[in-house]
Protein backbone atom coordinates (compact mmCIF):
# COMPACT_ATOMS: atom_id res chain seq x y z
CA UNK A 1 0.00 0.00 0.00
CA UNK A 2 1.41 3.47 -0.37
CA UNK A 3 1.46 6.36 1.83
CA UNK A 4 -1.17 8.34 -0.54
CA UNK A 5 -3.75 5.32 0.09
CA UNK A 6 -3.51 6.00 4.27
CA UNK A 7 -6.30 8.33 6.00
CA UNK A 8 -4.96 11.65 5.87
CA UNK A 9 -3.37 13.90 8.14
CA UNK A 10 -5.01 16.92 9.55
CA UNK A 11 -4.36 19.85 7.34
CA UNK A 12 -1.70 21.96 8.63
CA UNK A 13 -4.14 25.24 9.16
CA UNK A 14 -5.16 23.11 12.45
CA UNK A 15 -2.20 21.86 13.71
CA UNK A 16 -1.31 23.34 16.91
CA UNK A 17 1.85 25.81 17.07
CA UNK A 18 4.65 23.99 18.21
CA UNK A 19 6.81 24.68 20.55
CA UNK A 20 10.09 26.79 19.44
CA UNK A 21 13.40 24.34 18.30
CA UNK A 22 16.54 24.72 18.93
CA UNK A 23 18.66 27.26 16.97
CA UNK A 24 22.76 26.64 17.97
CA UNK A 25 25.15 29.77 17.61
CA UNK A 26 25.76 31.04 14.09
CA UNK A 27 22.47 29.16 12.69
CA UNK A 28 19.20 30.61 11.32
CA UNK A 29 15.59 29.09 10.46
CA UNK A 30 13.48 30.36 7.76
CA UNK A 31 10.23 29.11 5.95
CA UNK A 32 9.78 27.85 2.03
CA UNK A 33 6.56 27.23 0.74
CA UNK A 34 6.61 25.18 -2.19
CA UNK A 35 3.81 23.38 -3.48
CA UNK A 36 2.36 20.57 -1.99
CA UNK A 37 4.20 21.63 1.35
CA UNK A 38 6.05 24.23 3.97
CA UNK A 39 9.73 23.69 4.85
CA UNK A 40 11.92 24.67 7.61
CA UNK A 41 15.41 25.32 6.27
CA UNK A 42 18.29 26.07 8.94
CA UNK A 43 21.23 27.85 7.22
CA UNK A 44 24.71 28.98 8.67
CA UNK A 45 26.31 31.82 7.10
CA UNK A 46 29.56 31.07 5.49
CA UNK A 47 32.97 32.64 6.68
CA UNK A 48 32.94 34.31 3.62
CA UNK A 49 30.87 35.85 0.70
CA UNK A 50 30.82 33.55 -2.93
CA UNK A 51 31.66 29.66 -1.57
CA UNK A 52 29.83 27.36 -3.22
CA UNK A 53 26.40 25.85 -1.34
CA UNK A 54 25.65 22.61 0.44
CA UNK A 55 22.36 21.09 1.08
CA UNK A 56 21.83 18.60 3.76
CA UNK A 57 19.00 15.75 4.14
CA UNK A 58 18.41 14.16 7.17
CA UNK A 59 17.34 10.47 7.64
CA UNK A 60 14.24 9.36 9.56
CA UNK A 61 13.11 10.74 12.84
CA UNK A 62 16.06 13.57 12.63
CA UNK A 63 15.92 16.84 11.54
CA UNK A 64 17.94 19.59 10.06
CA UNK A 65 19.73 19.82 13.13
CA UNK A 66 21.63 16.11 12.91
CA UNK A 67 23.59 18.64 10.79
CA UNK A 68 24.73 21.00 13.06
CA UNK A 69 28.10 19.54 13.80
CA UNK A 70 29.51 19.25 9.90
CA UNK A 71 27.77 22.65 8.97
CA UNK A 72 29.87 24.14 11.54
CA UNK A 73 33.25 22.24 9.97
CA UNK A 74 32.41 23.52 7.06
CA UNK A 75 31.64 27.27 7.36
CA UNK A 76 34.53 27.93 5.58
CA UNK A 77 34.35 25.74 2.52
CA UNK A 78 30.41 26.13 1.28
CA UNK A 79 27.44 28.04 2.32
CA UNK A 80 25.60 25.41 4.08
CA UNK A 81 21.79 24.82 4.36
CA UNK A 82 19.90 21.78 6.11
CA UNK A 83 16.48 21.03 5.66
CA UNK A 84 13.25 19.54 7.76
CA UNK A 85 11.35 16.84 5.60
CA UNK A 86 8.09 17.30 5.78
CA UNK A 87 6.46 16.19 8.89
CA UNK A 88 10.27 16.19 10.47
CA UNK A 89 11.70 18.73 12.68
CA UNK A 90 10.06 22.27 12.34
CA UNK A 91 8.38 21.17 9.19
CA UNK A 92 4.50 20.49 9.02
CA UNK A 93 3.43 17.72 7.34
CA UNK A 94 2.85 17.55 3.79
CA UNK A 95 0.16 18.50 2.17
CA UNK A 96 -1.40 15.68 0.73
CA UNK A 97 0.41 12.93 3.24
CA UNK A 98 2.82 11.14 0.74
CA UNK A 99 5.71 9.96 2.98
CA UNK A 100 7.21 8.56 -0.05
CA UNK A 101 11.00 8.66 -1.04
CA UNK A 102 9.73 10.31 -4.49
CA UNK A 103 7.81 12.58 -2.22
CA UNK A 104 10.80 13.49 0.15
CA UNK A 105 12.94 14.22 -3.32
CA UNK A 106 10.14 16.22 -5.09
CA UNK A 107 10.25 18.10 -1.93
CA UNK A 108 13.94 18.65 -1.69
CA UNK A 109 14.08 19.74 -6.06
CA UNK A 110 11.15 22.40 -5.29
CA UNK A 111 13.10 23.50 -2.26
CA UNK A 112 16.48 23.61 -4.31
CA UNK A 113 14.87 25.73 -7.30
CA UNK A 114 12.86 28.12 -4.87
CA UNK A 115 16.44 29.49 -3.73
CA UNK A 116 17.61 29.28 -6.85
CA UNK A 117 21.10 27.96 -5.64
CA UNK A 118 22.11 24.94 -7.54
CA UNK A 119 24.06 22.99 -8.43
CA UNK A 120 24.83 22.53 -4.70
CA UNK A 121 27.07 19.90 -2.84
CA UNK A 122 24.40 17.76 -1.82
CA UNK A 123 24.43 15.67 1.55
CA UNK A 124 22.04 12.43 2.74
CA UNK A 125 22.15 10.35 5.73
CA UNK A 126 20.32 7.02 5.74
CA UNK A 127 16.87 7.75 4.40
CA UNK A 128 17.74 11.15 3.51
CA UNK A 129 20.88 9.09 1.58
CA UNK A 130 17.91 7.34 -0.45
CA UNK A 131 16.27 10.60 -1.29
CA UNK A 132 19.49 12.47 -2.01
CA UNK A 133 20.70 9.36 -4.18
CA UNK A 134 17.10 10.33 -6.19
CA UNK A 135 17.47 13.94 -6.21
CA UNK A 136 21.00 13.32 -7.93
CA UNK A 137 19.86 11.34 -10.35
CA UNK A 138 16.90 12.48 -11.86
CA UNK A 139 18.02 16.06 -11.75
CA UNK A 140 21.66 16.19 -11.74
CA UNK A 141 21.62 19.94 -13.31
CA UNK A 142 21.00 20.87 -9.38
CA UNK A 143 24.07 18.61 -7.55
CA UNK A 144 27.44 19.17 -7.87
CA UNK A 145 28.60 16.79 -5.17
CA UNK A 146 26.85 14.13 -3.96
CA UNK A 147 28.01 12.93 0.08
CA UNK A 148 25.81 10.04 1.48
CA UNK A 149 26.08 8.83 4.85
CA UNK A 150 25.40 5.26 5.70
CA UNK A 151 22.42 5.59 3.09
CA UNK A 152 19.28 3.39 3.01
CA UNK A 153 19.51 1.84 0.03
CA UNK A 154 17.81 -1.44 -0.39
CA UNK A 155 19.26 -4.65 1.54
CA UNK A 156 17.92 -8.49 0.96
CA UNK A 157 19.23 -9.48 4.14
CA UNK A 158 18.28 -6.66 6.88
CA UNK A 159 20.50 -6.22 10.33
CA UNK A 160 18.28 -8.02 13.03
CA UNK A 161 19.21 -4.86 14.69
CA UNK A 162 17.47 -2.41 12.40
CA UNK A 163 14.16 -4.72 12.20
CA UNK A 164 11.89 -2.92 14.79
CA UNK A 165 12.96 0.34 12.64
CA UNK A 166 11.29 -1.64 9.51
CA UNK A 167 8.40 -2.33 11.26
CA UNK A 168 7.31 0.82 11.60
CA UNK A 169 6.60 0.36 8.22
CA UNK A 170 3.66 -2.31 9.05
CA UNK A 171 -0.28 -0.61 9.75
CA UNK A 172 -1.02 -0.57 13.37
CA UNK A 173 2.33 -0.92 14.65
CA UNK A 174 3.16 2.70 15.44
CA UNK A 175 0.36 3.10 16.94
CA UNK A 176 0.78 -0.52 18.95
CA UNK A 177 4.26 0.67 19.90
CA UNK A 178 3.05 4.16 21.40
CA UNK A 179 0.47 2.36 23.52
CA UNK A 180 2.89 0.08 24.90
CA UNK A 181 5.79 2.62 25.68
CA UNK A 182 3.48 5.24 26.78
CA UNK A 183 5.51 5.67 30.53
CA UNK A 184 8.54 5.75 28.52
CA UNK A 185 10.03 9.48 29.38
CA UNK A 186 11.75 11.52 26.73
CA UNK A 187 15.42 10.62 28.27
CA UNK A 188 14.13 6.47 27.67
CA UNK A 189 13.52 7.28 24.11
CA UNK A 190 16.58 9.44 23.43
CA UNK A 191 19.02 6.26 25.30
CA UNK A 192 17.42 3.77 22.93
CA UNK A 193 18.06 5.78 19.73
CA UNK A 194 21.92 6.80 21.02
CA UNK A 195 21.98 3.56 21.33
CA UNK A 196 20.94 2.13 18.10
CA UNK A 197 22.71 5.16 15.85
CA UNK A 198 26.01 6.06 17.79
CA UNK A 199 28.78 3.34 17.09
CA UNK A 200 29.54 4.26 21.36
CA UNK A 201 27.13 6.43 22.68
CA UNK A 202 29.23 7.63 25.36
CA UNK A 203 30.50 10.03 22.87
CA UNK A 204 27.51 12.38 22.77
CA UNK A 205 27.91 14.80 25.70
CA UNK A 206 25.56 15.69 28.43
CA UNK A 207 24.66 18.69 27.04
CA UNK A 208 24.33 17.04 23.87
CA UNK A 209 21.89 14.16 25.37
CA UNK A 210 20.29 17.21 27.13
CA UNK A 211 19.32 18.84 23.56
CA UNK A 212 18.05 15.50 22.46
CA UNK A 213 15.91 15.04 25.09
CA UNK A 214 14.40 18.86 25.05
CA UNK A 215 13.82 17.98 20.76
CA UNK A 216 11.74 14.94 22.13
CA UNK A 217 9.78 16.10 24.23
CA UNK A 218 8.93 18.70 21.77
CA UNK A 219 8.18 16.13 18.82
CA UNK A 220 6.04 14.26 20.91
CA UNK A 221 3.32 17.06 21.14
CA UNK A 222 3.00 17.54 18.21
CA UNK A 223 0.08 15.25 17.12
CA UNK A 224 1.93 13.64 13.48
CA UNK A 225 5.02 12.48 14.91
CA UNK A 226 4.48 9.18 14.91
CA UNK A 227 2.28 9.09 11.86
CA UNK A 228 5.46 11.27 10.13
CA UNK A 229 7.73 8.29 11.16
CA UNK A 230 5.53 4.97 10.13
CA UNK A 231 4.16 6.58 6.93
CA UNK A 232 8.05 7.71 5.99
CA UNK A 233 9.21 4.52 7.14
CA UNK A 234 6.40 2.52 4.86
CA UNK A 235 7.35 4.95 1.82
CA UNK A 236 11.18 4.07 2.08
CA UNK A 237 10.26 -0.04 2.72
CA UNK A 238 8.01 0.29 -0.55
CA UNK A 239 10.90 2.36 -2.66
CA UNK A 240 12.99 -1.23 -2.04
CA UNK A 241 10.20 -3.01 -4.35
CA UNK A 242 10.69 -0.59 -6.81
CA UNK A 243 12.71 -2.20 -9.91
CA UNK A 244 13.38 -0.65 -13.20
CA UNK A 245 14.60 2.80 -13.28
CA UNK A 246 12.94 3.91 -10.49
CA UNK A 247 15.04 1.44 -8.55
CA UNK A 248 17.19 3.01 -5.96
CA UNK A 249 20.43 0.79 -7.11
CA UNK A 250 19.51 1.41 -10.73
CA UNK A 251 19.22 5.48 -10.20
CA UNK A 252 22.66 5.13 -8.27
CA UNK A 253 24.34 3.83 -11.12
CA UNK A 254 22.89 6.93 -12.83
CA UNK A 255 24.37 9.45 -10.81
CA UNK A 256 27.10 11.62 -12.88
CA UNK A 257 28.16 13.77 -9.62
CA UNK A 258 31.48 12.47 -7.79
CA UNK A 259 30.50 10.75 -4.85
CA UNK A 260 31.59 10.10 -1.60
CA UNK A 261 30.46 7.22 0.63
CA UNK A 262 30.44 6.88 4.53
CA UNK A 263 30.22 3.99 6.36
CA UNK A 264 29.89 3.03 9.84
CA UNK A 265 31.41 -0.34 11.28
CA UNK A 266 29.40 -0.23 14.37
CA UNK A 267 26.28 0.80 12.08
CA UNK A 268 23.08 -1.57 13.31
CA UNK A 269 20.64 -0.29 10.92
CA UNK A 270 22.69 0.05 7.57
CA UNK A 271 24.64 -3.00 6.83
CA UNK A 272 28.46 -2.27 6.58
CA UNK A 273 29.00 -4.83 3.98
CA UNK A 274 26.70 -2.81 1.64
CA UNK A 275 29.66 -0.49 1.57
CA UNK A 276 31.27 -2.36 -1.70
CA UNK A 277 28.24 -3.15 -3.35
CA UNK A 278 27.58 1.42 -3.17
CA UNK A 279 31.11 2.04 -3.76
CA UNK A 280 30.71 -0.50 -7.21
CA UNK A 281 27.46 1.53 -8.12
CA UNK A 282 28.40 5.02 -7.77
CA UNK A 283 30.68 5.83 -10.46
CA UNK A 284 33.88 7.97 -9.46
CA UNK A 285 32.91 7.69 -6.23
CA UNK A 286 35.11 7.26 -3.11
CA UNK A 287 34.32 5.35 -0.19
CA UNK A 288 35.67 6.06 4.07
CA UNK A 289 35.05 3.27 6.12
CA UNK A 290 34.86 3.95 9.77
CA UNK A 291 35.21 1.00 11.88
CA UNK A 292 34.39 2.41 14.89
CA UNK A 293 31.38 4.58 13.88
CA UNK A 294 27.47 4.19 13.93
CA UNK A 295 24.57 5.38 11.45
CA UNK A 296 25.59 9.01 12.00
CA UNK A 297 29.00 9.43 11.52
CA UNK A 298 28.71 12.93 10.50
CA UNK A 299 27.78 13.49 14.42
CA UNK A 300 29.61 11.51 15.45
CA UNK A 301 32.86 11.93 14.09
CA UNK A 302 32.18 15.43 11.97
CA UNK A 303 36.02 16.11 11.84
CA UNK A 304 36.48 12.92 10.13
CA UNK A 305 33.65 13.37 7.26
CA UNK A 306 34.53 17.29 7.27
CA UNK A 307 37.82 16.41 6.41
CA UNK A 308 36.91 13.47 3.65
CA UNK A 309 34.53 16.06 2.08
CA UNK A 310 36.99 18.88 1.35
CA UNK A 311 39.07 16.26 -0.49
CA UNK A 312 36.08 15.44 -2.81
CA UNK A 313 35.84 19.82 -3.07
CA UNK A 314 39.25 20.11 -3.85
CA UNK A 315 39.14 17.40 -6.23
CA UNK A 316 35.84 18.30 -7.62
CA UNK A 317 36.62 21.80 -8.25
CA UNK A 318 40.05 21.17 -9.17
CA UNK A 319 40.85 20.31 -13.07
CA UNK A 320 44.05 19.57 -12.47
CA UNK A 321 43.13 16.85 -10.29
CA UNK A 322 39.87 15.90 -11.40
CA UNK A 323 40.28 12.10 -12.67
CA UNK A 324 43.49 11.47 -11.25
CA UNK A 325 42.83 11.41 -7.26
CA UNK A 326 45.48 9.95 -5.64
CA UNK A 327 44.50 7.02 -3.49
CA UNK A 328 45.39 7.26 0.24
CA UNK A 329 47.24 4.27 2.00
CA UNK A 330 44.65 1.10 2.86
CA UNK A 331 45.34 2.59 6.94
CA UNK A 332 45.04 6.48 5.64
CA UNK A 333 43.15 8.53 7.63
CA UNK A 334 41.54 11.55 6.00
CA UNK A 335 42.89 13.92 8.76
CA UNK A 336 40.32 13.95 11.96
CA UNK A 337 41.13 16.51 14.30
CA UNK A 338 43.47 15.37 17.02
CA UNK A 339 41.23 16.74 19.67
CA UNK A 340 38.70 13.94 19.09
CA UNK A 341 41.14 10.75 18.35
CA UNK A 342 39.10 10.26 15.16
CA UNK A 343 38.91 6.64 13.88
CA UNK A 344 41.09 4.63 11.44
CA UNK A 345 39.38 5.34 8.55
CA UNK A 346 40.18 3.39 5.28
CA UNK A 347 39.56 5.43 1.89
CA UNK A 348 39.31 3.69 -1.52
CA UNK A 349 38.47 6.01 -4.73
CA UNK A 350 36.66 3.78 -7.52
CA UNK A 351 36.62 4.81 -11.49
CA UNK A 352 33.40 4.16 -13.43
Amino acid sequence: MSSTELPSVPPTSVLPEPAAVRVAEGERLRSVRVPGATLTVRSRPPAREGLPPAFYVHGLGGSSLNWSPLMALLDDAVDSEAVDLPGFGDSPPPDDGDYSITAHARAVIRCLEASDRGPVHLFGNSLGGAVATRVAAVRPDLVRTLTLVSPALPELRVQRSAVPTGLLAVPGVAPLFTRLTREWTAEQRVRGVLNLCYGDPSRVTPEGVRHAVQEMERRQRLPYFWDAMARSARGLVSSYMLGGQQGLWRQAERVLAPTLLVYGGRDQLVGFRMAQRAARRFRGSRLVTLPDAGHVAMMEYPETVASAFRELLRDATDPAGEGGTVQPDAEGDPGPSADIGGPTATTETTRG
